[in-house]
């Protein structure tokens, strides 16, 4: 029996349905505030960059921060995760051919690998030029989490958040390099908390509990049937191990002006960064998040759980960015936010050896009243941005 689940009251989200003045969010997007002219702290966050933010006050901070932790004897001094992306190749370019760092760059591969996300990890190291460790999971048992998230959290793509979270936290202690440097805060760029806005680190306790595994951290999966054995690749290090080393935790989106459109073109000139051929399922772009086969599937359940699909994400960063207005990225919400990923549906219902009836099942569980009403059979939003 898969109950039915009060989304409103696990991401404690406002009952009344409203859409930012300026982009394409709602607030419904789990932590996002809207002020009382009715703009969402995404696009407040992209004023305040554009007028008060010292950008080479910043350069200088990120100066300072490599000058402390750069190495004089070859070894690695940074740690990046990193998938072959465009915000990834981004950061590890910048940091290794701008500011003379020698990044390990770490990979938690994804739940199955698309055949250009491959070629794009491959382009990353080869042309790129940079060292990598990548970790794969046992299949079984991340398959296993797969399912178990897609019903519990609504999201089966969190075993990937876990092991990509926590993942580079082992390799910092294990090859003891204190610095790691992520890309954006997404948090502040996308919409969510201001607390972090002014701040270049994030706790990789308090902070990652909070945004990225929200009620579930990978440690709790313990009390849920999973094995020490099963959980263990999929876990931060002792706290006390981390403190021991000086880890730090930091976000290159704090230092340099974050545009994704400016880091996409980086990385097809750097690297050979290829796009696909055909825009991504659920919304137009066709250069973010092409590695993982489940990848629509977590943006298909942010629209089951809140309203707000892909395009929506992409457009409104995008309008931020002047590289859309509002009227064009309302159309393109309405056009292809909330379409269903059929390309790798068959392919995800075997991964996670589950039926059909079952998928439809645990995402009719996830639909909330107060955005969901069911008519003559039908589901359908009650409220859609105009």
């Amino acid at each position: 029996m898969i109950e039915p689940k009060d989304v409103r009251k696990i991401h404690n989200l406002p009952l009344e349905i409203k859409f930012c003045k300026r982009c394409t969010m709602s607030n419904q997007r789990p932590r996002i505030v809207f002020d009382e002219e009715g703009v969402c702290s995404a696009c407040r966050f992209t004023e305040k960059k554009e007028n008060e933010i010292d950008w080479d006050e910043r350069e200088k901070e990120l100066i300072e921060l490599c000058d402390r932790h750069r190495r004089k004897d070859g070894s690695h001094d940074v740690v990046v995760p990193s998938s072959g992306g465009k915000d990834s190749t981004f950061t590890a370019y910048q940091l290794k051919y701008k500011y003379g760092m020698n990044p390990l760059t770490v990979t938690w591969a994804p739940h199955l690998y698309t055949d250009i996300g491959w070629k794009n990890y491959q382009n990353f190291i080869i042309k790129g030029g940079f060292d990598n460790t990548m970790f794969m999971p046992d299949g079984k048992v991340n398959s296993k989490l797969c399912k178990f998230t897609f019903e519990k959290l609504g999201d089966p793509f969190k075993p990937f958040e876990y092991g990509a979270s926590c993942f580079p936290l082992q390799v910092s202690v294990k090859y003891k390099i204190p610095l790691i440097m992520y890309g954006e805060n997404s948090e502040v760029e996308y919409g969510g908390g201001k607390k972090n806005e002014d701040s270049p680190t994030r706790d990789y306790i308090k902070d990652y509990n909070e945004h990225v595994f929200h009620s579930l951290p990978p440690e709790a999966l313990v009390e849920h049937g999973f094995s020490k054995k099963d959980i263990n690749s999929y876990l931060r290090p002792p706290i006390e191990e981390l403190e021991r080393n000086r880890t730090e935790s930091h976000m290159l989106g704090y230092y340099i002006n974050w545009v994704p459109q400016e880091n996409y073109y980086l990385a097809v000139e750097k690297t050979g960064f290829t796009a696909n051929p055909e825009r991504s399922e659920g919304t137009y772009s066709k250069y973010a998040s092409l590695d993982d086969k489940t990848d629509g599937f977590h943006y298909y359940m942010m629209f089951i759980k809140f309203g707000i699909g892909r395009a929506t994400s992409d457009s409104a960063h995008e309008i931020r960015d002047g590289h859309l207005t509002r009227e064009e990225g309302v159309h393109l919400v309405q056009k292809y936010d909330g379409e269903f990923p059929e390309k790798y549906f068959k392919t995800f219902l075997e991964y996670c050896e589950i039926t059909e009836e079952y998928f439809w099942k645990v995402v009719d569980s996830w639909r909330t009243p107060h955005l969901w009403e069911n008519i003559n059979g039908k589901w359908k939003l009650k409220h859609q941005i105009s």
